[in-house]
This record gives C-alpha cells, structure tokens and sequence, in this order.
C-alpha cells in the first residue's frame, strides 16, 4: 500500500504519524480503557490493564508498518560519491 511513495513521502509521513496520530491513539486508548472500566475502584487487575496496554501498543504498528519500513536506512535514490563527496 504504501510502497509507491516515495523514500521522502514515507519519511515525512511517518513523522506526521510520530508526532500526530501517536498522541491521539494513546488518547483513544486511555479512553477505551475509560469506557472498558468506568469506575476508578474495580480496576482490572494489574496483569490485564497491562497485557491490554501492550496489546493496544501493539496493534497500531499493524496497518503503518509500511511507512516506517526502510525510513531509518539511507535513501536508496540518493547518489552519492564513495568518499563523502567534494572536489
């Protein structure tokens, strides 16, 4: 899916994803748990908060795994001379 943009789209949209979606997935995800456990005094117990917090942290890589695929290695279309470049 993500496969024909390019090394700079994918770059630029896993940092849109980073500094965007990420904060609102964990604000999504705090309220899930909200909604899962609405009072403050039967909370789940301690394992399962956690195993759903991982769970929750897990999932959404999921479908976004193609824009971060490759973002940290350099970009394979760049041309660049063997000794760093220069006269």
């Amino acid at each position: 899916m993500f496969d024909r943009l390019s090394y700079r789209a994918r770059k630029r949209l896993a940092i849109l994803v980073l500094l965007v979606g990420m904060p609102l997935y964990i604000v999504m995800a705090v309220s899930l748990m909200g909604w899962l456990f609405p009072d403050p005094l039967d909370k789940p117990p301690v394992l399962v908060e956690l195993a759903i917090y991982i769970g929750l942290g897990v999932v959404w890589i999921w479908p976004l795994k193609g824009i971060f695929r490759g973002v940290g290695q350099p970009d394979p279309g760049r041309k660049d001379d063997a000794d760093g470049g220069g006269a």
